[in-house]
């Protein structure tokens, strides 16, 4: 645990560094909300509950593909080797899903506040879309954490990370969707907990087969 710490703030360092690149998706954010905003909301006047839910994870979608999708690529291979020699791959695994998982986060909470102040906030069950803002943010992070270690071993990575996460991002997505739609039409929480459930435990086996294949990936 020591060393998982150790090197969540070595990625909270490295990224502060680079403040470029969190700033970078803070503009990307702001930017798309307002396009957004001056595309629907100036002409139309008002835009549905199921349009707001959409172009929202359409924006934290591109955001932690941006954000995230980097983690193992933008590594040299160097300081991989010298990870290598450093600490374990599980340690490896679990310092980067956690700190990116927490990133995600943190992007998806700071659109979630600029999208409701710029195109209001349609939603009745704001607990339970927090809750799936939350297991979403995981997910996603953790999904692409471990496909970017897969696609930093290829030679042309950024063409292999998108086909790659393509198929398992879209069955997530289409879980988060649903359940986000339920907490903005404030359905009884009863109705949809298996879809919550679900979410968990798409994100509870992500994390699993990441913890377990990783190792067998990073001796390569």
């Amino acid at each position: 645990m020591t060393q998982i710490l150790t090197l969540i703030g070595k990625e909270f360092r490295s990224e502060w560094r680079q403040r470029y690149a969190l700033n970078g998706m803070l503009l990307y954010l702001a930017s798309t909300i307002f396009v957004c905003y001056m595309s629907f909301n100036v002409k139309v006047g008002v835009i549905k509950p199921l349009a707001w839910n959409a172009l929202f994870w359409i924006i934290i979608l591109f955001a932690g593909v941006n954000s995230v999708a980097k983690s193992f690529i933008q590594e040299a291979n160097g300081r991989l080797l010298y990870y290598y020699s450093l600490a374990k791959p599980e340690q490896i695994i679990a310092s980067k899903t956690i700190y990116y998982s927490l990133l995600m986060m943190g992007l998806t909470l700071v659109g979630l506040l600029f999208y409701s102040v710029v195109m209001g906030n349609p939603v009745n069950d704001i607990p339970m879309f927090l809750v799936t803002v939350i297991l979403a943010s995981t997910g996603l992070a953790s999904a692409l954490t471990m496909l970017s270690g897969i696609a930093s071993k290829a030679p042309n990575s950024s063409t292999l990370i998108a086909v790659l996460s393509f198929p398992v991002l879209i069955p997530m997505l289409l879980v988060i969707i649903k359940c986000s739609r339920n907490a903005i039409d404030g359905l009884d929480r009863a109705v949809y907990l298996d879809q919550m459930a679900t979410l968990l435990c798409i994100n509870a086996i992500i994390i699993a087969v990441s913890y377990l294949l990783f190792p067998y990936l990073w001796r390569s």
